[in-house]
């Protein structure tokens, strides 16, 4: 995954659930929302852990966003 869909999947689990994920397993979410529709078939459920604190990272996404 590229930092691009990395960001945008950190962006996407923040807003929709409240939950701001650390950018380590952001990576693995990218790639479950790049991969939905395509490799897991429509109505699948996945489970994903979530490892890390979100807080910790959220300075630096600000500031590659440009909001810093």
């Amino acid at each position: 995954m590229d930092d691009a869909a990395v960001l945008n999947a950190f962006q996407v689990l923040s807003r929709r659930e409240g939950i701001i994920p650390a950018l380590e397993p952001a990576h693995a979410l990218a790639w479950v929302l790049a991969e939905a529709g395509k490799s897991i078939p429509p109505g699948s459920r996945v489970l994903m852990t979530l490892s890390g604190r979100g807080d910790k990272d959220s300075e630096q996404v600000a500031e590659i966003l440009g909001g810093a």
